[in-house]
């Protein structure tokens, strides 16, 4: 018995694919070793850094579409809202945190969570140019902060790159081959995401044959959310309800001591409230042995992100320097996800 080549396998249409919008600094770094971690359970990918502040209410609006497709994007946004302690308020408002086009010649994308706030406000931060399934439920996963599940680099899917790209090049993609490099065979490495295993169930997975991959691995389509998208958004590294979040923001006031603060488990968030009464260069930042990532938001929008770091402070602490004007901010201090990272830190404010 002869076992087919690649060319031999009868070609079958690829299903349409959503198309990754990465801003240039988080673009994917090549991820050899795709061996899950020990002892990790299968969830959804989050793509660091990108999250919201959790208990945001993220404002909508719709740069065209009919009644129809507005309201399927109404109702599967909400499948999400449903699990997450976050809130899609739809309207006009004209620096809407996500804006809505319905182009069918421009597929189906999204940017990841708050880079979504680097597109200028007369643009789009997503496209529903089909409808398929569960699209726009897809689509809103990424604007929430996830990743594709085909690029977790514990997947461990073995690509037939030449069936892929000679799939992907035909209807109704026709993409070349480094979109098909960029969308389908990079992955994220480890410490870009959080997450772990595989889930072939999540709603954030492509649907390809066997034949697109060397293992005669296939997935299937995914129309709905899976029980582990539903766990993963809810819980400690994204937006669980019984975290404090927006609503509930720990004071932090410029020029007082400092807050002695504490990080039980990876991908905790912390947020506190900062109040800028005059016009001011401000520096925020964190110290301690415990590895954090920091986003400041404001004035007086809980979801307007106008900085964020990692690393500029000593150590692997953040550090935040910026003119602010008048009117509320909100910092989000969120833990890296090293396993030894773990515990307490202290953040600070002062004029400079």
């Amino acid at each position: 018995m002869t076992t087919a080549t690649p060319e031999d396998r009868p070609f079958r249409p690829a299903a349409r694919c959503c198309y990754d919008r990465i801003l240039p600094r988080n673009l994917m770094r090549p991820q050899p070793l795709a061996a899950p971690m020990p002892g990790g359970r299968a969830r959804a990918i989050a793509v660091r850094g990108s999250t919201w502040v959790n208990g945001s209410t993220l404002k909508v609006r719709f740069m065209g579409g009919n009644a129809s497709q507005r309201a399927i994007a109404r109702e599967e946004a909400g499948w999400w809202e449903a699990v997450a302690n976050l809130h899609f308020e739809f309207g006009n408002a004209p620096n809407a945190d996500i804006r809505i086009s319905f182009d069918a010649n421009d597929g189906a994308w999204s940017m990841i969570g708050t880079d979504a706030r680097s597109v200028p406000l007369n643009q789009a931060t997503m496209n529903l140019g089909f409808l398929d399934g569960g699209t726009a439920a897809h689509e809103f996963g990424h604007a929430i902060g996830l990743g594709h599940e085909h690029s977790n680099p514990a997947g461990g899917i073995q690509w037939n790159e030449p069936v892929v790209i000679a799939a992907l090049a035909g209807p109704p993609n026709f993409w070349d081959e480094a979109t098909v490099r960029h969308n389908v065979f990079r992955k994220y490495a480890v410490d870009q995401i959080n997450g772990t295993a595989f889930d072939p169930d999540s709603i954030m997975l492509y649907a390809f044959p066997a034949e697109w991959t060397l293992n005669n691995v296939a997935t299937h389509a995914n129309e709905v959310l899976s029980q582990l998208d539903k766990a993963f958004i809810a819980g400690a590294k994204m937006y669980p309800r019984s975290s404090p979040g927006v609503e509930r923001a720990t004071p932090l006031v410029a020029g007082a001591a400092r807050l002695q603060q504490s990080i039980g488990h990876p991908g905790e968030e912390d947020v506190f409230l900062l109040q800028a009464d005059t016009e001011a260069v401000y520096e925020i930042d964190t110290r301690g042995a415990t590895d954090v990532y920091m986003k400041l938001f404001g004035p007086d929008s809980p979801t307007a992100l106008i900085a964020e770091d990692d690393d500029s402070g000593y150590g692997q602490n953040a550090r935040i320097s910026k003119a602010l004007l008048p009117g509320r901010y909100w910092v989000q201090v969120r833990h890296y996800d090293r396993s030894n990272g773990t515990g307490r830190y202290t953040i600070g404010a002062k004029k400079r």
